[in-house]
């Protein structure tokens, strides 16, 4: 008996020893796919705070909770299911899939670099609404549309990462990066779109130094929103290059990431001190020059089968 009960003790040591294992496993896998997923976590970071603009600021908030919870039922509910789906059945597309997106990131972080050198702006104005509630939720319907692409883009390469790891730790892994970038991706935001009513706030009481710190804020927030959407782009032309140098070479086309990796290598190892850095921020840039080129070729395209659509509805008006 005694014996019996030891043997069942050292068993369940055992089992939760292997669940101790398996939960670092699952928490090491989301880490690494969140930040992965950097790039496009930072352009999320940076496009939502828009929403809100021309809004009562006793709305910005909960507009950005009505976001979250769209993101998050986005994430949960229409993504995890189809990743995991996709993983059991057409493992083979995940990266032309995941191509397919960071072609669309390097699209997007190429159209605002044309935008920022004059090159024309792609956003369509607003129409303009004079309900307050339809404004809303017209604001809210667009946020989380644009949401569920950002969100695809993540739990792909959240999907990529862990393609060969259990179907059940796949969902698991993939239901904490959701959870965990949608909560610090729409926490900053929510701190970010309320910063310079905490910076009005302290600049109209308190002492003198709560008061300088307040108006420091308030100068702050155009700058600080520009510092966010100028790393967003860098982000988007960085991650959505890597994604399709990585993807390259794993369906056979593996000279763009050669060529990188040599010249980052090179790069590294010819200083005495921090290669690994001076590898990483080369490895980035080519990243980055692979995003800048496709992005633009696309933006082109697109530009151009626009044109091309807009002549013929302009020549019918003209008759």
């Amino acid at each position: 008996m005694p014996s019996g009960l030891a043997a069942l003790l050292d068993d369940v040591a055992g089992i939760a020893k292997l669940a101790a294992a398996s939960i670092d496993d699952v928490g090491a896998a989301a880490g690494k796919a969140s930040a992965k997923a950097a790039g496009v976590v930072v352009d999320d970071t940076a496009v939502t705070p828009r929403y809100v603009t021309g809004l009562s600021p006793a709305r910005e908030l909960p507009i950005i909770w009505k976001i979250a919870l769209g993101s998050i039922r986005n994430k949960l509910l229409i993504l995890l299911p189809a990743a995991l789906i996709l993983s059991a059945f057409a493992p083979w597309a995940i990266t032309p899939l995941l191509m397919c997106g960071g072609a669309y990131l390097c699209f997007e972080g190429a159209e605002k670099l044309m935008e920022a050198f004059g090159g024309g702006h792609h956003e369509v104005a607003e129409a303009v609404v004079d309900d307050p509630a339809s404004l809303e939720a017209t604001k809210v319907s667009g946020a989380i549309r644009t949401d569920l692409i950002l969100s695809a883009e993540i739990m792909a390469i959240a999907l990529a990462d862990v393609a060969d790891s259990p179907i059940i730790t796949q969902g698991i892994v993939l239901a904490l990066v959701g959870l965990g970038i949608t909560v610090g991706v729409y926490g900053v935001v929510g701190l970010i779109v309320k910063m310079d009513d905490i910076g009005l706030h302290l600049a109209q009481g308190g002492s003198a130094a709560l008061r300088g710190l307040g108006r420091g804020l308030v100068k702050a927030m155009p700058v600080v929103m520009d510092v966010i959407s100028t790393v967003g782009t860098a982000a988007m032309l960085w991650v959505g290059g890597g994604i399709l140098v990585h993807g390259a070479h794993e369906l056979g086309f593996a000279w763009p990431d050669d060529v990188i990796h040599h010249a980052s290598v090179a790069a590294g190892s010819a200083l005495p001190f921090g290669g690994a850095v001076v590898s990483w921020i080369v490895t980035a840039i080519g990243s980055a020059i692979v995003g800048v080129l496709v992005g633009a070729v696309l933006a082109v395209i697109v530009h151009q089968v626009g044109k091309l659509r807009r002549k013929p509805a302009e020549g019918g008006v003209a008759h």
